[in-house]
């Protein structure tokens, strides 16, 4: 990695820009008549209006090699061309993992957020003999929102370690595979075909992918940057200010916009919202009559203590409790991204049992559910083994990663949350242009390290890059070409 930044850069890539705002048989049209073309200057294409407004998505399809299929509807053509942000690294990655002994040449991923740090343990807990049950009910079919004795031990697990005021209901938790498949059912139980959700920018792009696949709903944005001005303390602050100016931005083009999607702990900044940050956002909302849709998928994995992570069911009260829908997985927090969970928490039984329709086509095995439910119930193991070695790990990773940096006199956002360190790479561009950090991002790639670049986050600003630094010592210096100690 770092020989590649020494290097000198120059040329542009062409990348292709998926269509917002539209229908999918626009979509369909529009990617049938492009052959090409860059991401465009950032000032133009925030003058264009919504629903003309090409964002800028490296590797969604090939429009030189694109064919409709005769066999599939519009949808079903999209469906079939469509690649996400990451998708073209992640398939290279697949095809070419490295291996201390089969692969050693292979790429390192530094871009798929997940916390390989705690496989020993989750590996030993989860094939304990209490674990390992499987009677009648688990072979069946179950309520489509999961087992009660699940959801029972949902309610107690986020009543504890969310700080609820009250004790929450299971009645009000609903378990899918997955928080990708949380975000696709609730963007369709709370959108029609052509409205928006809004959220800011940067952040993870798989949910532009989720809620656009199945519900063909857009993503308004609230764009953040590096400069801290007008009421902002820190770099990409998200600001009321903000969001008010992206939601009239977007009603004055007629987009009409149903909810606001809020990260905390936010990927890929790091950032932690404070109480009355949330408060003030959840007011936001209120005003304007928004659902909020609320992914604190790594609110376990803040791993310093001089940071304080507060949920939102640990509010003593709600400005709209009934427009108000938390989310949580396992897949980060526990370092089993490969065992698909999320659960839903919402006071709203409209919006769960919509979403427990959809629950059918999203649902989560038996014997899963009971090991899940086992793996929630342990809170002395949790609390004692668990939580105690990963933020030790966590940190530990985090400091390495981050000390090398400062070394190099590399800028980067220094947070205390979630397995990603915010990367300024800007001064490695030397017109600094999307198409610019696409090819430097190609050249990591090329060189066997897979990173995730700013575009994929639609961040607002070229040369930003995130860094994944939940993985073994020996990995992130052969991957980011740190001498061993």
């Amino acid at each position: 990695m770092l020989s590649i930044l020494k290097q000198s850069h120059s040329g542009s890539s062409s990348s292709l820009a998926m269509p917002r705002g539209l229908d999918f048989s626009q979509a369909l049209s529009e990617i049938a008549g492009m052959g090409g073309g860059g991401g465009g200057d950032l000032q133009e294409l925030r003058a264009r209006p919504l629903t003309e407004r090409r964002v800028d998505m490296h590797g969604f399809c090939n429009p030189g090699d694109f064919q409709r299929s005769p066999y599939l509807s519009a949808r079903g053509n999209i469906a079939n061309v469509f690649r996400g942000s990451t998708e073209e690294g992640y398939k290279a990655y697949h095809a070419d993992k490295y291996d201390e002994d089969k692969n050693p040449n292979g790429i390192i991923n530094f871009g798929t957020s997940e916390n390989k740090l705690c496989f020993d343990l989750m590996s030993k807990r989860l094939t304990q003999t209490d674990m390992n049950l499987m009677e009648p009910p688990l072979l069946q079919y179950p309520d489509w929102k999961g087992h009660m004795f699940l959801r029972e031990e949902v309610a107690r697990f986020l009543t504890y370690y969310c700080k609820a005021p009250a004790p929450l209901k299971a009645e009000n938790v609903i378990v899918l595979n997955g928080c990708g498949s949380l975000f696709s059912a609730l963007a369709t139980v709370l959108c029609d075909p052509g409205e928006a959700v809004l959220i800011a920018t940067p952040f993870y792009g798989g949910i532009t992918q989720s809620v656009f696949l199945y519900g063909n709903v857009k993503l308004v944005y609230a764009y953040l940057d590096s400069k801290i001005t007008g009421t902002s303390t820190r770099p990409f602050q998200l600001t009321v200010e903000k969001l008010e100016k992206a939601l009239q931005d977007a009603r004055a083009e007629g987009v009409t916009v149903r909810a606001l999607i809020l990260l905390n702990p936010q990927n890929p900044l790091g950032d932690i919202y404070s109480l009355s940050e949330l408060r003030d956002y959840l007011e936001f909302a209120k005003r304007h009559e928004l659902h909020v849709i609320v992914d604190e998928i790594y609110m376990l994995s803040v791993f310093d203590e001089s940071a304080t992570f507060h949920s939102v069911l640990g509010m003593d009260r709600l400005p709209d409790p009934q427009r108000t829908h938390v989310m949580w997985g396992i897949s980060k927090d526990f370092a089993v991204s490969g065992i698909r969970f999320g659960t839903l928490y919402t006071e709203n039984q409209d919006v769960a049992n919509a979403v427990g329709s959809l629950c059918y086509f999203h649902g989560v095995c038996g014997p899963v559910q009971h090991k899940v439910a086992q793996l929630l119930r342990d809170r002395d193991w949790i609390n004692q083994v668990y939580l105690r070695a990963n933020h030790a790990r966590l940190k530990a990773a985090h400091t390495y990663v981050t000390d090398e940096l400062k070394t190099l006199g590399v800028p980067f956002l220094n947070r205390n949350a979630g397995f990603f360190v915010w990367i300024d790479f800007r001064k490695y561009l030397r017109t600094g242009t999307f198409e610019e950090e696409m090819l430097l991002w190609r050249r990591f790639l090329d060189n066997k390290v897979l990173l995730s670049c700013g575009k994929a986050f639609e961040c607002s600003e070229p040369g930003w890059f995130r860094i994944i630094f939940a993985d073994k010592t020996h990995r992130l210096q052969l991957g980011e070409g740190f001498p061993e100690q």
